[in-house]
């Protein structure tokens, strides 16, 4: 007679809670405690919470002949033979066995994994899951996961976790099953007449459905629930941080004419950056804080349209702030504004961590006593040392580098200032206003005139020796360059990734041996990495090698040519930023894309780039086309990460949760409801994590 397996309950620890550390968990520890950490998991909730990035569908398997080529696909087939196993070159065990069905036969190969094969009976039948190789004729799986009739049987949808490294993902997966013994203690924050009129299942059922369905439908209930909580409270929480800063202004200001400002420039502003100034001019009028985002593509101007608003603000007798992310950007910004700015009588100072102490202090005291009309630094704005007399403009560029945090450490420098800030890098509408949905949102759509177009070609790395022979003539003319790698270090199991260092010595120096050559890179010190630019700034270097750390960097407008080897590595808004670097000045500049990549759909990415020049576009195209991770594969600068929602697919999700989060906030704007209160918690505990709510 079988075993009767426990029940959930029956698995629980007697002492954990779902709130409990990780490491109480059955079959975790203080070991593997500390590798789920390195995926943000610290408690069973957070492992409840942590879903699968896919899963394995093992009710339709491919016959041998019919799997596709190069994709992750299961195939069933019955194994025919098993080979010993033999140790090659290198001192790794392979391990072989042959399957087929009627349509064909499969070889499945292990290295130094001889117990996956030894499990196999020959003449018995299996699920290989992989990815198919080999050729029409001979196909073949490395490394394919099993499993039997039996196991399909009792579990057809299989979920896959990201894992990481010491924590593979078959160990989150039976971890994520005995945490399922706690899910009942998942309050559900969404209001029970939601749940009524959308017909969702229970938050319960919905993270039982994603870690163990039961069939598709049930995964798809379960998918479908939690997407659209997931953008509910993302709406909600950014409602609430908009109204936070809608309070009372304390730097109140009086319409005026901008001629003067105007006037003084050696050119005609564009009509969007007179557009947004105006918008920007009516929020400092305004009864209420401003809190606008200033999104421009690269070369649009927004330091025009800030200097205007600084200006503006000290017509009206109020200190800006300009927090910029390097120094060496900071002083740019500083040097362009002064130019702009003192003629007026507005002093510009520079606050940054690498002045020196006497430089400091001077600078404090400019600020304390209010000459200072306006200060651009780094972070070294937010210290507690710098205290403002009347900070009335706080604005921080390349907003895509600072969280909503730091965003709010700044705008804390005094009592409800006016906040601005500004990014160049292009977003499409509707994944804007779900990012900065806590923000007014001004669009600069032109380029200035005669900024010239930068031309973009796409080529393979065969041209490479061809490409050298052109950038040597564009130094020769006296031009510079640079040459962007995506990795700083090789990687064994990435041998076809162009790593930093290695092409600095052993490409660029060695086809351009008479040139200076700079070498920039992300594990440089910053003292170290502001020398080298500065250099490159000055003209002491004809190239720089660099990682995509010049992506937000300073204007050099002898630069000509833009070379970004790997470039299917890069997102094409990462590309069109890149190419950004470029195109500043009189001369005719040009991107240079170099990829091997073979792969249809890749290289027309690549060659949509070399025909686009509009940034919202390329962000558009990128959207559709590789999905938000480009957007939000890394931390999302304060606002929370999305685990299960796809900006692309769920649009009309979001719009309802808009509509929803809306109504919801009309009747009770600050969530006190005693029935809200599960709401409200968990809002509280999304944002919290993201540092939004600090």
């Amino acid at each position: 007679m079988a075993a009767r397996r426990p029940s959930e309950t029956e698995r629980r620890s007697p002492v954990a809670t779902i709130d409990s550390s990780i490491q109480y968990l059955k079959g975790v520890g203080p070991a593997f405690a500390k590798k789920f950490e390195k995926l943000g998991v610290h408690t069973i909730r957070d492992l409840l919470l942590c879903y699968p990035r896919k899963y394995i569908d093992y009710t339709q398997p491919y016959t041998v002949a019919s799997a596709p080529y190069d994709v992750d696909c299961c195939v069933k087939a019955t194994v025919l033979q098993k080979e010993p196993a033999r140790r090659i070159k290198g001192g790794r065990v392979l391990s072989r066995a042959l399957a087929a069905d009627d349509s064909g036969v499969l070889a499945l190969s292990w290295f130094n994994a001889s117990y996956a094969a030894d499990k196999l009976i020959v003449g018995q039948t299996y699920y290989f899951e992989g990815r198919v190789g080999g050729t029409l004729t001979h196909r073949e799986l490395l490394h394919p996961l099993v499993r039997t009739e039996a196991q399909v049987a009792a579990s057809p949808f299989v979920p896959v976790y990201h894992g990481t490294e010491g924590l593979p993902a078959s160990r989150q997966a039976s971890c994520a099953q005995a945490a399922l013994a706690y899910v009942e203690e998942l309050q559900d924050p969404l209001p029970p007449e939601l749940l009524i009129r959308y017909r969702m299942p229970t938050k319960a059922q919905a993270v039982r459905a994603v870690h163990a369905p039961r069939n598709q439908a049930d995964l798809a209930a379960g998918r479908r629930r939690l997407i659209f909580e997931e953008l509910y409270l993302l709406q909600i929480g950014i409602f609430l941080l908009r109204s936070h800063g809608r309070r009372q202004t304390s730097a109140p200001m009086r319409p005026m004419k901008l001629d003067p400002f105007w006037g003084s420039l050696p050119y005609q502003p564009t009509g969007a950056q007179r557009r947004a100034t105006e918008e920007i001019l009516h929020d400092l009028c305004a009864d209420v804080p401003m809190n606008r985002l200033l999104q421009g593509d690269v070369g649009s101007g927004k330091t025009l349209v800030a200097a205007a608003a600084i200006w503006f603000a000290a017509q009206n007798g109020w200190q800006s702030a300009m927090l910029a992310p390097t120094e060496i950007l900071a002083r740019q910004h500083a040097a362009t504004l002064a130019d702009r700015l003192e003629p007026f009588g507005i002093n510009v100072t520079l606050l940054v961590g690498g002045m020196k102490a006497s430089e400091k202090r001077i600078a404090l005291s400019a600020i304390a006593d209010g000459r200072a009309g306006l200060v651009v630094g780094t972070h070294a704005v937010l210290t507690d040392s710098v205290v403002f007399k009347n900070l009335g403009l706080a604005i921080v560029d390349e907003q895509h580098r600072f969280g909503v945090r730091q965003r709010g450490l700044l705008a804390g420098k005094a009592q409800s200032p006016h906040l601005l800030v500004m990014s160049a890098t292009p977003i499409p509408r509707t994944l804007g206003l779900l990012m900065y949905g806590d923000l007014d949102i001004s669009v600069l759509d032109e380029l200035p005139p005669g900024r010239k177009p930068i031309k973009t070609w796409f080529i393979n790395g065969k041209k490479r020796r061809d490409m050298y022979g052109f950038l040597d003539k564009q130094i020769e003319a006296g031009h510079q360059v640079y040459i962007v790698c995506p990795a700083i270090e090789e990687n064994e199991l990435d041998t076809g990734m162009q790593a930093v260092n290695k092409y600095y010595t052993e490409v660029a120096c060695a086809m351009l041996p008479h040139r200076r050559i700079g070498l920039l890179h992300g594990k440089m010190k910053p003292k170290e990495k502001d020398e080298v630019m500065q250099q490159f700034k000055a003209g002491e270097l004809d190239v720089l090698v660099s990682t995509t750390v010049i992506e937000v960097g300073v204007d050099v407008p002898n630069a000509t040519a833009m070379v970004i080897e790997n470039a299917e590595r890069f997102g094409l808004s990462a590309l069109h930023q890149l190419r950004g670097r470029v195109g500043r000045g009189a001369a005719d500049s040009c991107c240079i894309l170099i990829s091997d990549n073979e792969n249809d759909s890749v290289r027309e990415r690549l060659r949509f780039l070399c025909h686009t020049s509009d940034g919202f576009a390329v962000a558009k195209y990128d959207l559709e086309t590789r999905g938000p991770g480009d957007f939000f594969g890394q931390a999302q600068h304060g606002l929370p990460t999305l685990r299960v929602a796809d900006l692309v697919q769920d649009t009309r999700t979001l719009r309802v949760a808009q509509d929803e989060a809306k109504a919801l906030l009309a009747a009770d704007p600050n969530l006190t409801d005693p029935g809200h209160r599960a709401l409200s918690d968990e809002v509280e505990r999304l944002f919290a994590t993201a540092g939004a709510m600090n």
